[in-house]
């Protein structure tokens, strides 16, 4: 079974015979087909899954994680706190962007995937925290 919030996810699986897919209800962004809202909120609180997997607009050297959409971040916490394991994939260029909306912090995570990561403090980071750094030496 999948659990999602956005219908792009939704609809490359649905073809699939074996996993069933829930699609989160709520406000549909144009561009991405996130579904986002307080409606998704409740939705995701009715689970208790085994992974979640993440993204992220921006990282602060110092683990911070940031998005653009506040109603995204409610999503996103909403996920991180129903989830046994949270992997946050971002590529390398997070690292120079900043976004206004605190998402949490790298500590909420169980392993951060990403194409690259060149942030000596953020690996330091990772490190302290437990976190798995997984860098799959292909360009974002």
């Amino acid at each position: 079974m999948v659990v999602t919030n956005n219908i792009n996810v939704a609809n490359r699986l649905r073809v699939i015979d074996e996993i069933d897919v829930i699609i989160a209800g709520g406000v549909v962004r144009q561009s991405d087909g996130g579904i986002v809202g307080e409606a998704a909120v409740d939705f995701i609180r009715q689970f208790k899954v085994d992974y979640a997997v993440i993204g992220a607009s921006a990282i602060d050297p110092d683990g911070s994680i940031f998005d653009y959409d506040f109603r995204e971040v409610k999503v996103a916490q909403a996920i991180i706190a129903n989830a046994r394991h949270i992997i946050l994939v971002a590529d390398a260029t997070k690292f120079e962007r900043t976004a206004p909306v605190r998402l949490g912090q790298i500590s909420q995570v169980h392993t951060f995937v990403t194409d690259r990561c060149d942030v000596p403090e953020f690996r330091q980071i990772c490190q302290q925290n437990g976190v798995a750094l997984v860098e799959s030496g292909f360009p974002g």
